[in-house]
């Protein structure tokens, strides 16, 4: 991964291309910003050190939870091999990948549904990010994700999760690192606070 590459495409990315409401004024502002349905956009500084610490590169095979407004999958496609993006609210994937086709990633496969269970299909996936707070850590996810592979999310209460760094080695074994404290709207399904 390089990180220099990252940092500079992230600089480039304007986020108002993913915003299509009052918001919009407001894209420049590092700060989590509305996009409707209850979902926000989350702040770019928030979204570079996610990228960074799930390191992707041209190789990985990367499960995004959460497609949202379509800008953490823009810099997820740039930086890996494929991209595949899980949403529960139908309109904001449609929106998303009408964004992110106007963009020209082709690397891109979309899925409406519960991202808590993941994209069992294309398992395993070398990368996993998931943007939306669970109150665990999802089993189905952790057993998608490949051997030497990296998984962020966060985890916790309502109001106070802490953002994980899962690793997996190359024998199966899992570790978690605490990134930082954030606060993400919840992830729907089976690992939300609200079926």
């Amino acid at each position: 991964m390089d990180e220099t590459s990252i940092y500079k495409f992230y600089k480039q990315l304007d986020r108002a291309h993913f915003i299509d409401n009052g918001s919009k004024p407001f894209a420049h502002y590092d700060e989590a910003l509305p996009i409707g349905h209850g979902q926000t956009i989350s702040q770019p500084s928030l979204v570079l050190q996610m990228t960074l610490c799930l390191a992707p590169d041209k190789n990985c095979r990367t499960l995004e939870i959460g497609t949202g407004s379509g800008y953490q999958t823009a810099l997820l496609a740039e930086f890996s091999d494929h991209v595949f993006t899980v949403e529960k609210i139908s309109e904001l994937s449609v929106s998303a990948r009408k964004r992110l086709d106007k963009l020209g990633y082709g690397n891109i496969e979309y899925l409406i549904g519960d991202g808590s269970a993941g994209w069992p299909l294309y398992a395993p996936y070398d990368r996993i990010m998931v943007t939306a707070a669970a109150r665990q850590v999802p089993e189905e996810l952790v057993e998608q994700l490949s051997l030497n592979g990296r998984m962020m999310i966060p985890v916790g209460e309502r109001y106070n999760q802490d953002l994980l760094l899962i690793k997996k080695d190359e024998s199966g074994k899992i570790s978690r690192e605490t990134v930082n404290k954030v606060i993400f709207v919840e992830l729907k399904g089976k690992y939300g606070w609200q079926i």
